[in-house]
């Protein structure tokens, strides 16, 4: 029974042979140059601060979170498309109670602004 496995090691051996020959080969082959920027922190689309209490934007945040919150529906539309057939009208209805209910979300964040970007 092991034996059916080994192929799949196999493949985990030599894939990470070559994920490590490749940070080899950048490391070596590669141009190092550091500088100032280079070696600058930098976090979130701004500039590091030295007081933790400035106040900063979070519209970069805000929009993080959308994105997530939209992505992760397509997540949940992928299996129902797939077994479409087996649910019939009481699924079509589950799905179009779940998005409908993301557009009246993506309107009120729309309607309030939230995508706007200055």
């Amino acid at each position: 029974m092991l034996g059916e496995y080994l192929p799949v090691l196999l493949f985990l051996i030599v894939s990470t042979g070559i994920g490590i020959a490749l940070l080899i080969a950048g490391r070596l082959l590669g141009p190092q140059r550091p500088g100032a920027d280079k070696l600058a922190p930098y976090e979130c689309g701004f500039e590091a601060f030295e007081d933790a209490r400035m106040r900063f934007d979070v519209r970069y945040y805000l929009i993080a979170i959308l994105f997530i919150v939209f992505d992760l529906e397509i997540a949940f539309v992928f299996p129902w498309a797939v077994v479409f057939r087996s649910l019939g009208v009481f699924g079509l209805v589950e799905m179009g109670t779940f998005l409908g209910l993301l557009v009246l979300g993506f309107a009120y964040v729309w309607k309030k602004g939230a995508l706007q970007w200055e």
